[in-house]
């Protein structure tokens, strides 16, 4: 049987990459030896990095004011990553608090110095994007998350910053076309769109680096991995081959403005069926549903059991909500195919004439 994973993370990705994976861990590069058991520093490692380094460039149109790198630690590490690089001695920054991943952000920086949560959506239980706030001048950076995985929301627009703009883009980044120029730094964890789990990447503003005045530990600065080339430390050879042959997958598709157009197909196929059939209600208001994950419950609770079952028979995979929301969660990244999502509506709708 065929499982349509909507796993909200580490997500699916494409077969072919799984393949490679797969053979590179017996023979990689036709070697003898296992991409696992290599040197990072080995010719056809680095080749690896840089690779997937220059994919991230090319992709994202990434300008020559930017340059990419690759740390590990994923993007909760990257949280008082920011503030150390941007946040000065006794300075302050302005963040937008839109979900969890958002308060463990703000949480960590404030260990640096004065936050200011300028937006935000807790009073609401995260189901909307606050939208009536103003971004001070007098802050250092102002920080935002892009997508919101557990209560499936998303910024269809972003604000005209007048301070640096910081986002964490971990659950769509790639996924719809951007401005990078438009960020001082943009940062995500590999394990949604871009790869497996045990790597997050960095596009970063150099200019913006070096003026904190921090003594800043050497593993946690911008500038030491951008001078290393992201090679500072034993990185994950794997994680980052797995990356790497994700972005080739994405070129060949077309790159981000075709995934975007099956990205957004995807997305209108799903919630059309959500609001046709009266068995689902959306838990995200209407104008800020994310394209990534949509979040959903049962407007009869009693039908879980049937439902559920159904899911099962047809294949698909890791739906359930997480536990702050409940109800379902459709998680639906680059590598998902329409067709996961066609045999989703149609479980939901073999429920309904069940029912009817």
């Amino acid at each position: 049987m065929k499982i349509h994973n909507f796993s909200a993370g580490p997500c699916i990705l494409p077969q072919v990459v799984f393949d490679k994976m797969a053979e590179a861990c017996i023979d990689f590069n036709h070697s003898g030896t296992s991409i696992m058991e290599i040197s990072h520093r080995r010719k056809d490692a680095v080749e690896v990095m840089d690779n997937a380094r220059a994919l991230v460039k090319e992709l994202m149109n990434v300008p020559d004011t930017h340059d990419v790198l690759f740390m590990q630690g994923g993007a909760s590490l990257q949280f008082p990553v920011i503030a150390y690089n941007l946040l000065k001695e006794g300075g302050k920054a302005a963040y937008l608090q839109t979900g969890k991943w958002a308060e463990n952000a703000i949480k960590e920086a404030k260990r640096f110095g004065d936050i200011d949560v300028i937006g935000s959506s807790a009073d609401n239980h995260y189901n909307q994007i606050p939208k009536d706030y103003t971004i001070p001048t007098d802050v250092d950076y102002f920080h935002c998350t892009s997508n919101n995985t557990i209560f499936g929301t998303q910024m269809k627009s972003f604000p005209q910053s007048p301070v640096p703009m910081v986002c964490d883009m971990s659950s769509d980044i790639l996924s719809r076309e951007i401005d990078v120029a438009q960020f001082g730094v943009i940062y995500a964890g590999a394990q949604k769109n871009m790869g497996p789990a045990g790597s997050a990447v960095a596009i970063v503003q150099k200019d913006l680096l070096g003026k904190t005045g921090r003594n800043i530990p050497d593993y946690l600065n911008y500038a030491t991995h951008l001078k290393k080339e992201s090679s500072f430390n034993t990185w994950p050879v794997l994680a980052i081959y797995g990356v790497m042959l994700n972005l080739q997958w994405l070129k060949e598709q077309g790159g981000v403005p075709a995934i975007a157009k099956l990205n957004t197909a995807k997305a209108e196929m799903m919630y059309a069926e959500i609001d046709r059939n009266g068995l689902f209600q959306g838990t995200a208001h209407v104008d800020d549903r994310s394209q990534m994950n949509a979040t959903f419950k049962l407007t009869q609770e009693a039908l879980k059991t049937e439902f559920d079952a159904l899911l099962k028979q047809a294949g698909v995979d890791s739906l359930n909500g997480h536990r702050d929301v409940g109800g379902y969660r459709a998680s639906m990244y680059n590598a998902l195919p329409l067709e996961s999502v066609q045999v989703l509506v149609e479980v939901m709708q073999h429920l309904e004439q069940k029912m009817g």
